[in-house]
């Protein structure tokens, strides 16, 4: 099974549309560990490791997001899998 990592930033309409918490309980729902913060400039970042599809799946998922979100880009870049934990966390700045 290759693991593999990806860093994400979304932009669009994507704060105080519970984008954080719905990535959250997705990312837990495909087995993924990272995690998910708002950034100042109104995007939300993102960072997931996990075996390598459902890597793709939840990046694939981001590039639609929640009901309530409008996603306009998703800037994406993957990388190696570095086993940096086992859970996925909302984090504020």
């Amino acid at each position: 099974m290759e693991k593999m990592s990806a860093h994400v930033v979304v932009h669009g309409r994507v704060q105080g549309v519970y984008f954080r918490a719905y990535t959250r309980d997705q990312a837990r729902l495909l087995g993924l560990s990272g995690w998910v913060l708002n950034r100042r400039d109104g995007s939300v970042e993102a960072f997931f490791e996990g075996e390598k599809s459902r890597v793709e799946e939840m990046v694939a998922w981001c590039r639609e997001g929640p009901p309530t979100a409008r996603v306009e880009q998703v800037a994406v870049e993957y990388g190696k899998f570095r086993g940096s934990g086992d859970s996925f966390e909302v984090r504020y700045r």
